[in-house]
């Protein structure tokens, strides 16, 4: 499991990274909300563990990103050095799975990083994998192969290429996939939109001039093809 870490806190976050980075966990840590914005954007994490308070802004800054931006969600854990009812509640109103007071043990933070990751794997059924060709999404773990190679997409072409294959062998409208992806106000921004199936293509199509996977409908919007109607298409 690979957890993001955002502490200012320099010793704090030395000593959290330590602890979960043990040899069943990875770990990165952030000192900064806009630093682990940026991390977020560059790597999969599989849980996060946010500091309420930091320079730049609160976790709740951090959780409204993630929320925009990233089309999946995360078990995530709060730490915080208050734990009055008002900050509590605003933690958990945020989107937060647990939060945990400082000072805390590495006990008591591997119990509620433990019982959070419990939490949301009975909450949510079993995620499937998607697959025609060479091309394979493994929607619960988010990992995208092509020809057995893992590739690495930003979070919006992961966010693009989720929802068509939501929908795979049906139609999606330039208009459903700028509102599921960007939201309402960029509805009309289709220019923008074939930006992203251009750079999307580039990563998963053998050929990305020649499409096979990933096909224009045009004047409407765009199909990923299912097995068989790669077959039809030969």
């Amino acid at each position: 499991m690979h957890i993001g870490i955002a502490e200012d806190d320099g010793d704090q976050l030395g000593l959290l990274e330590l602890w979960l980075s043990d040899g069943k966990h990875t770990s990165k840590g952030f000192a900064t909300a806009a630093g682990f914005i940026e991390g977020l954007k560059k790597e999969r994490f599989d849980l996060l563990l946010v500091d309420w308070m930091l320079p730049d802004g609160t976790g709740a800054d951090i959780l409204a990103w993630a929320r925009e931006n990233l089309g999946w969600d995360l078990p995530v854990i709060v730490v915080t050095a208050r734990e009055d009812e008002a900050t509590v509640c605003a933690a958990l109103n945020a989107g937060a799975d647990d939060y945990v007071v400082k000072p805390f043990g590495m006990a008591e933070l591997l119990a509620r990083i433990g019982a959070a990751l419990r939490r949301r794997a009975k909450d949510q059924p079993p995620q499937p994998v998607f697959a025609t060709g060479g091309l394979e999404v493994d929607l619960g773990r988010r990992i995208v192969r092509v020809e057995n190679v893992e590739v690495r997409l930003s979070p919006k072409q992961y966010r693009l290429l989720q929802v068509l294959v939501v929908n795979a062998g049906k139609v999606v409208t330039h208009r459903q996939l700028l509102g599921e992806v960007w939201g309402a106000a960029h509805v009309q921004d289709i220019q923008y939109l074939r930006v992203f199936v251009r750079k999307l293509r580039d990563r998963i199509e053998p050929d990305p001039t020649l499409p096979r996977y990933l096909v224009t409908e045009l004047g409407v919007g765009y199909r990923l093809r299912t097995p068989d109607q790669l077959t039809e298409a030969g």
